[in-house]
């Protein structure tokens, strides 16, 4: 597109200064405007030691064969040499497997079969829990604590927390099963692969009781969201500090948390609703009582509203772990 430009600029000023100007080489210039012919490709000579298609296939049988077929070209090599035979370079053996596209990893690789992706569903408290384990500093470097959270993933109430110096697997299962003596046996329980949650203690515990198991893939914090959410409201408080001073600092301070996160705190994924309110099903009376309030004020001022009758958020219907997609809820209907 320079080339017309650089010739009506050179009517006026000629073709070295329109070069100039327009900061194009002139030598590009002219070899643009009059580009030398191609030169004819000739083909590369065959080396007078390249080896015949016969001993390429040789070559290839051998590193095919049971003996090597597992093994690195290198390997092969030195194995062939040792057995006194030489058959080419360990270069010819890679172009020589690269065109009949065997290069690569030789030996057999793992594979694992991918792991089912959790899909729970509760549509009322005391149906599905949830749990983890997440680390507190401690008053040293190096020193931390344990805090272990169950939560109900309708109503989003702790049914149970414990803080202890280590994660155990028996302080897991005593803590769950307190915790279902005081809110009553779910039907099943979601929790990572940590080596708490895949505890025998946790697992028989749970057989016992009928309660169905549940685990997120590995390396998806995506399939524990409720804890990972718990967990994120509890740290990134303004009163969490930054160290424990001491095993009993963190249980009061715990203590203090989740009292105000399971009677005070409106969560805004169950209609700004409180956990405990969701939980012990008084729900329907705070609603009440909201849209109360919110009749009264549109009857004050319903200009302020666009004249639409306000109502509270609603509280939904289900929480999911992982839920399915339309087309797959259509076709299991």
């Amino acid at each position: 597109m320079i080339n017309p430009a650089v010739d009506d600029l050179a009517v006026h000023v000629g073709t070295a200064r329109a070069c100039g100007l327009l900061g194009r080489s002139r030598a590009g210039h002219y070899r643009a405007k009059n580009p030398p012919p191609a030169r004819p490709q000739t083909p590369r000579p065959a080396p007078v030691n390249k080896l015949t298609g016969a001993e390429r296939a040789h070559v290839l049988a051998v590193l095919t064969s049971q003996e090597f077929a597992d093994k690195s070209v290198a390997q092969a090599w030195a194995t062939l040499l040792d057995e006194g035979t030489y058959l080419c370079s360990q270069s010819t053996m890679h172009r020589i497997l690269h065109e009949n596209d065997m290069a690569g990893e030789r030996r057999r690789q793992a594979t694992h079969p991918p792991r089912a992706r959790p899909e729970l569903v509760a549509t009322g408290p005391g149906q599905v829990w949830s749990w983890d384990i997440t680390k507190l500093r401690g008053p040293d470097r190096g020193v931390y604590y344990d805090l272990y959270v169950v939560l109900d993933i309708f109503s989003r109430f702790a049914v149970a927390w414990t803080i202890a110096a280590r994660e155990d697997a028996q302080i897991a299962k005593n803590m769950l099963e307190h915790a279902m003596g005081i809110h009553g046996v779910p039907e099943a329980i979601h929790a990572d692969r940590g080596t708490s949650m895949t505890s025998r203690p946790v697992a028989q515990l749970l057989v016992d009781l009928g309660v169905a198991r549940s685990h997120s893939r590995p390396h998806v914090s995506n399939d524990n969201p409720y804890s990972e959410a718990a967990f994120k409201t509890l740290k990134y408080a303004p009163v969490f500090p930054e160290r424990f001073g001491s095993l009993a600092d963190a249980r009061a301070f715990a203590g203090q948390f989740f009292s105000y996160y399971n009677h005070e705190h409106r969560h805004s994924g169950i209609g700004l609703h409180t956990p405990a309110s969701v939980h012990y099903g008084t729900v329907g009376q705070v609603r009440a009582q909201r849209q109360f309030t919110l009749d009264a004020a549109y009857a004050a001022h319903p200009e302020r509203f666009g004249n639409r009758r306000p109502e509270p958020p609603r509280l939904p219907q289900a929480a999911w772990i992982n839920q399915p997609s339309q087309e797959a809820l259509i076709q299991t209907a």
